[in-house]
């Protein structure tokens, strides 16, 4: 037996999405404690799953790792397509699962694009590494192309810069019962609708804030000054995607934002990947506060969902490992 367990993460955004400029993407995020996913993998001959997004990873990673097959079950799930990062996390950890199962080295990295995952933002399989605060290098720009590489056909973006999350930051998460975010073929179609039009001027002041802002406030441990950063990150990126959002925040998440970014307790605000959760930044000391200022914006807003506060996480995936692996680990 093999489980492993992984928490959700947050994306603020990327650098770039013009053409016009030498590198594409550069994505931006954190990885969260939780909520959790956690992911068991049994050694079996063939693939048995009851969730059937689940039952296809298995079947690739038993393709890739070549081992007989796997029996997998979900013990717990991040909710799906929310912005917190479900689709690679469960990817990944089903992949880790099997291979632990068998005794075999996952190499996650290397096999997340055979997985389809990882061809835009390295985030997720860094925080699925290592945890912590990444900034990825993104992507040389002529690489681009109008239609979507096959599975496969492209690497994960390196790390560009990651550290420690401070023990006292804290992240208030808000998931309003709204419809999905975008995902598969949809997300698709509209990132490369946005890529080839979006507007180089907003890399340029992006380039500036990650240079001159993001890093120092992550580097010397401000939370104030990284969630300003982060924010302010989001909502430049949320100009490009206006058109194919509805706006620089997708319904219901302007409200929610707007009323957050007044609050005393939140740093910064704003809208994890396509949504609809709602980040803020804080800190220990006034998490409480936070939190009450989440559930007072759902309320003010006029929709049900859910708000907590939640801690970063500065360790990748958790393993209890197979037969021939005792170290934790999943990379």
């Amino acid at each position: 037996m093999a489980r492993v367990t992984v928490g959700g993460r947050l994306h603020f955004g990327f650098g770039n999405l013009s053409l016009s400029h030498e590198r594409l993407y550069g994505a931006v995020g954190v990885a969260l404690d939780s909520p959790r996913l956690s992911v068991r993998a049994d050694p079996a001959d063939g693939v048995d799953c009851a969730d059937p997004t689940a039952r296809e990873y298995a079947k690739r990673a038993v393709d890739l790792l070549g081992v007989p097959g796997a029996a997998v079950s979900l013990e717990s799930t991040l909710p799906r397509h929310a912005g917190l990062g479900s689709g690679t996390q469960l990817a990944l950890a089903t992949l880790a699962a099997v291979a632990n199962a068998h005794g075999r080295e996952p190499a996650v990295r290397e096999r997340a694009p055979a997985l389809g995952r990882g061809g835009r933002s390295g985030v997720g399989v860094a925080a699925f590494e290592a945890g912590g605060f990444v900034l990825d290098a993104g992507h040389p720009t002529a690489r681009f192309t109008t239609d979507r590489p096959a599975d496969g056909d492209w690497t994960v973006p390196a790390i560009a810069a990651r550290h420690e999350i401070p023990d006292e930051w804290r992240f208030l998460v808000v998931i309003p019962r709204a419809d999905p975010g975008r995902s598969g073929d949809e997300e698709d179609e509209s990132m490369r609708a946005v890529v080839e039009r979006a507007d180089p001027g907003l890399g340029d002041r992006i380039a500036g804030i990650v240079a001159r802002r993001l890093l120092p406030a992550v580097a010397e441990g401000s939370a104030e000054r990284f969630g300003e950063a982060v924010a302010e990150i989001g909502r430049l990126n949320g100009a490009w995607y206006a058109d194919e959002q509805g706006g620089v925040y997708r319904p219901p998440v302007g409200e929610l934002v707007a009323s957050l970014s007044d609050a005393a307790a939140i740093y910064g605000a704003g809208q994890s990947s396509w949504g609809p959760a709602v980040f803020g930044v804080t800190d220990a000391e006034r998490a409480n506060e936070a939190l009450a200022a989440g559930d007072e914006a759902l309320a003010a807003a006029g929709v049900d969902g859910d708000a907590t506060v939640v801690r970063g996480r500065n360790r990748g995936a958790d393993v209890e490992p197979g037969p021939d692996d005792a170290s934790d680990g999943a990379a």
